[in-house]
Order: structure tokens, then C-alpha cells, then sequence
């Protein structure tokens, strides 16, 4: 298809980039330290590293991996660190030293870090205390020699750090017992490092940077291959996305709530906005919305990014209305589809509109973002420059605009495959395509809207019905909190509509639910069963796990567990 979406792109935004620019991700980094010194670059709980104490301190980690650890270039060094100052350190640290990151999620368990430990074939990890049970369970079945645990509070100015560490072990009891030999302290390693000079690793485009882990919610987790060259090109492609609506002169503020380990974060947030020379506040723990909300009404932000739910449960927070929204110009949503009676709430209460972007891992994760203060319109937005994409057929044959299928990508930030999975890389592409496995279509303007993921759409008696056009339905209802849309087995259709609903008026009704969606859906559309719930179900990002939801449904075989059919 012809790049139509070029003569949409906002003013000042290029057709293509150049990721040949820089060569690996540790030139992109020197270049933003040497230029940035002593501007403010990660502020976590009060203490803030600028960009020079930010170059000592990843250079000094660096140095301990060459010439301490002695790990050679290449090496996987696995990170496994919720949001705290040493995240930034040790990743910046390990690309520095040639080492490829393999990024881990600290709620794994013993179990998924075992596998993906094993199967990235990580030598070190940098883990925070509170999950060292954990790797200690595992540890003699992987590969890993070096272990470097570190506590919330290490990074943090005295006595706050000494204080955050204390209350963590033993007031709250956070950090489970553990035993590990051999085990080395972060703090230790970086004054070790200090002064060590770099070994000068000569890193290629086409080099490994990140094993990003993806499609645990599936099956096993595969590791996708992002070389420097893949993020280099995301990093440029969201800078000149984005970089039109920078403020002149001024701070550029930005709160990352998400997981830095996560593909969103990483890029979104922190090579991005190094690039910028932004200032990231990087909040720990997201679920605890008072102290969140607390953390934003310090600081006058540029930018925000999160997922549906979190935007949802922050305009829940009864003090979220007090928080400055002057400087607010970006707020981007991703990871999961944005539902249209959030982005209106939202843009009521804060004044800027709420971007949806769409990506996945194996991009970047970037591919799609909606221009800078566009009005919500339901779309994942414009491909990004140097992106193409293509609808197509399960045969692989384009479709035209406006015709419904399978959207695939083509760009210079799309993985070349998965680590030693031939078999899936060979699943996922047709020719130098990416298939996404997301439904949707192009409209005259070159927008992209998503239907839903396929392996998510419902079949109603032959008719394909898409979750995400029933839970953003059922969201509009004032008594609604939460929505997710599934299938559920049925006699009659073969799969019926089920949702699972928690509730924010208590006195809402199965009824009164069914009968909103009459108001907006056809009759096979319309959910056949509602369940109420506490909470549903979610990715450590926050996503709704509609396959737990899929699979006590099929366990239960269509009961109406702590529910109730609709007409009954």
C-alpha cells in the first residue's frame, strides 16, 4: 500500500530517519551525558542523578563487568529491578560494557525466571533483595556466575536510603529470607568499578542489545532479538514524532510509572528521554495511587505514558483533580486499547488529550502513534517514519483500504527474530513482514484502527465479534469501574459474549448492564453472561488478562459463577 498516512503527518515530522545516526546505544548515551552534564536525569523517592553522575556511576558498573566480573562482550547480564535509580545504572552500565540485557520481570516465578534465565543463557543478574528467594530457588539449574543484589534504598541520599531499606526488611517484612553464595553487593561493585578504564568495545548496528522477553501470557516466553540498530531506530522515530511539541527552554518533565523493564518504558520512556535530556521521575510502586498521585503534585510534567487501566484508576483517585496539569502536553497510552469514555474523562481533568500508540516488542516497540494533541478518534494513529504497514489475508496477500485483516509491519525497528526459535521467527513473518496477529484496517487518511487481537475475537454463531468494541461499550456505563470481554462457550452459537465487570456504583445490575449495550450493540454483540468481580486479572503493566478470564470460563463450562445470565 502507498504511504498515504505521509500527507497526514503533523508539521515538522519527517517521512523516514536515519538509523544509521549512531552505531550503537552506547554512542547514543555518551553523546546525551556529554551534552546534558549536570541537568537532572532520574529522580526516585527525593534523590535525583544528573546526567554526569549518571555517565560516573554506569561507567563505573561498566568497568566492574570487564575488568572485576570479567564478563566479555556479548554476555547476557539480566536485570530484575522494579523502578529504582539502579535500574537506569546497571542498564546503561551493561550496554556500555558490550553486554546484551536481558530485560526480567521481578513478579516472576521461580519457575519463569528458571526458563528464561536458561534459555537467554544468562552468566550475571543485578537483583533487588526483595526478590532473591526467588533466583535462590533456581539458581544451580541456570547458567549464572555473578549475582549483584541490591535494596530499594542503596541509590538514595542518607539517611533516606539507610531508613527506606530498614522499614522495607524489617518493619513492612518485604524481603523474604534468602541464602545465595557468592552473592556481591551492587554498592560494592560500583565503588570497585570506579576509575576502571573501559575496555573500548566497538559495538555493531546489527549487534544484540536486548533479549525482550514476550508471549508468556500465551505459552512460553519467547526472547525477541532487538539489536541496537531496532532500537536506535525507535528511539530516532519517537524523538521526531515527538519532538515538535518539546517545550522551548524549559524542563521537560516526565513520569514513568510503568516497569522499565517493560519494552514501552524502556523505549518510551528512557532512551527516548535521554536522547531529549528529559528528566524522569521514576515511580516504584504505581499500584499505590495515593503515593503516586502524591509524587505527580510535586512536579510540573511534560509527559506521562501508561496503559488504559492505569490512566482509568488515576482518575479514580479522589485527589488525582489537585495534581498541576499546566506543563502536561503529551499523555500516551499503549499496551493495551485505550477506551474512549477514559480519554474524554481524561482530557476533561487534565486538559490533554490522551494519545494511543501501538507497538509490540517485536517493534520496539513502536510502530503506530495518533498526532501530538489530535482528538481521540479511536485510532492507534499514523505509521511512524520509515514504517509501513500492510493489511493482509491469513495467505499473505495485501488487502484494500478499508478491507479487515491482519496487520503487518515493515520497518527498521521490527526484530530480526526470536532467540534460537527459527520456528516461531518463521510463524511471524511473511517475506520481511511482520504478522502482528492484531486485526484491523486503514482508512483513507493512512489512520489505523485495530479490531482486536485475533486470538481474542469472539465467533458468535459465524459472526466475529471484537472485545475491544464491547468492553469500550460497557465502559461508558457510569457504574462501571473495569471491563473485560471473552468468550464464552455456548450451545446455541457455539461462544457467546461473557463480561467480567468490576463494579464502581455496588448497586449496578447484570440488567441494567444488558440493557445499556442494547443501546449500542447488534444482537449477537450484546453479552450474554456478566460476571461481578473485586478485580480483574492483569500483566504486571497493568494489562487485563482476558485468557485467565477465557480459561476459568472454559474450567467452569458457561456456570455463572458469582454472576448472573442475562434475562435471568
Amino acid at each position: 500500500m502507498d504511504p498515504i498516512w505521509l500527507k497526514h503527518y503533523p508539521e515538522g515530522v519527517p517521512a523516514t530517519i536515519d538509523p544509521g545516526k549512531y552505531t550503537s546505544i552506547r554512542q547514543l548515551f555518551d553523546e546525551a551525558c556529554a551534552k546534558f552534564g549536570d541537568a537532572p536525569a532520574f529522580t526516585n523517592m527525593g534523590t535525583t542523578l544528573t546526567y554526569a553522575e549518571l555517565d560516573s556511576l554506569s561507567g563505573a558498573f561498566a568497568g566492574w563487568l570487564q575488568k572485576r566480573a570479567g564478563l566479555a562482550q556479548g554476555d547476557r547480564v539480566a536485570l530484575m529491578m522494579p523502578n529504582v535509580l539502579q535500574y537506569p545504572v546497571a542498564l546503561f552500565g551493561a550496554l556500555r560494557a558490550g553486554m546484551v540485557v536481558v530485560n526480567t520481570n521481578p513478579l516472576y516465578t521461580a519457575r519463569e525466571l528458571e526458563h528464561q534465565l536458561c534459555d537467554s543463557g544468562a552468566t550475571a543478574i543485578v537483583i533487588l533483595e526483595n526478590f532473591a528467594h526467588v533466583l535462590q530457588q533456581v539458581l544451580p539449574r541456570t547458567q549464572v556466575k555473578t549475582v549483584l543484589v541490591t535494596g530499594v534504598g542503596d541509590l538514595l541520599r542518607k539517611p533516606r536510603g539507610w531508613l527506606v531499606n530498614f522499614v522495607l526488611r524489617h518493619i513492612r517484612r518485604k524481603v523474604p529470607a534468602w541464602r545465595i553464595a557468592g552473592v556481591q553487593d551492587f554498592r560494592s561493585a560500583l565503588a570497585s568499578g570506579a576509575g576502571v578504564a573501559l575496555q573500548d568495545i566497538v559495538a555493531a548496528a546489527e549487534d544484540i542489545a536486548f533479549l525482550q522477553y514476550t508471549g508468556g501470557t500465551t505459552g512460553v516466553a519467547k526472547g525477541a532479538i532487538l539489536t541496537h540498530r531496532n532500537m536506535i531506530a525507535n528511539v530516532l522515530q519517537a524523538d521526531s514524532w515527538i519532538r515538535p511539541s518539546l517545550p522551548p527552554q524549559a524542563e521537560t518533565i516526565v513520569i514513568t510509572a510503568l516497569p522499565l523493564y517493560h519494552i514501552f518504558s524502556l523505549t518510551a520512556n528512557c532512551l527516548l528521554f535521554v536522547v531529549v535530556g528529559a528528566h524522569n521521575i521514576l515511580i516504584t510502586n504505581p499500584r499505590d495511587f495515593p503515593g503516586f498521585v502524591a509524587e505527580l503534585k510535586k512536579f510540573r510534567f511534560y509527559f506521562i505514558s501508561g496503559v488504559n487501566t492505569l490512566f482509568n484508576a488515576l482518575l479514580h483517585n479522589p485527589d488525582f483533580a489537585g495534581v498541576d496539569f499546566s506543563a502536561l502536553r503529551v499523555s500516551l497510552g499503549g499496551g493495551m486499547a485505550v477506551q474512549a469514555a477514559v480519554a474524554a474523562r481524561w482530557k476533561k481533568v487534565t486538559g490533554c488529550v490522551l494519545t494511543q500508540a501501538w507497538g509490540l516488542t517485536e517493534t520496539s516497540p513502536a510502530a503506530c502513534i495518533n498526532p501530538v494533541g489530535l482528538d481521540f478518534n479511536g485510532s492507534i494513529g499514523l505509521p511512524i517514519p520509515s514504517t509501513f504497514i500492510s493489511i493482509r489475508n491469513d495467505d499473505g496477500s495485501e488487502l484494500d483500504m478499508g478491507e479487515h485483516g491482519e496487520i503487518c509491519v515493515r520497518g527498521p525497528q521490527v526484530t530480526p527474530g526470536y532467540w534460537n526459535r527459527p520456528d516461531e521467527t518463521a510463524k511471524v513473518f511473511f517475506g520481511d513482514w511482520l504478522r502482528t496477529g492484531d486485526i484491523g484496517h486503514i482508512d483513507s487518511s493512512g489512520f489505523v484502527y485495530i479490531d482486536d487481537r485475533k486470538k481474542d475475537m469472539i465467533l458468535v454463531s459465524g459472526f466475529n465479534v471484537y472485545p475491544n468494541e464491547i468492553e469500550g461499550v460497557v465502559a461508558e456505563h457510569p457504574g462501571v469501574l473495569e471491563v473485560a470481554a471473552v468468550a464464552q462457550p455456548d450451545e446455541a452459537s457455539g461462544e457467546a459474549v461473557a463480561i467480567f465487570v468490576v463494579k464502581k456504583d455496588p448497586n449496578l445490575t447484570a440488567t441494567a448492564l444488558i440493557e445499556h449495550c442494547r443501546q449500542s450493540l447488534t444482537g449477537y454483540k450484546i453479552p450474554k453472561y456478566v460476571y461481578f468481580r473485586d478485580e480483574l486479572p492483569k500483566t504486571n503493566v497493568g494489562k487485563i488478562l482476558r485468557r485467565a478470564l477465557r480459561e476459568e470460563l472454559d474450567v467452569a463450562s458457561g456456570a455463572a459463577t458469582k454472576g448472573a445470565q442475562a434475562g435471568t
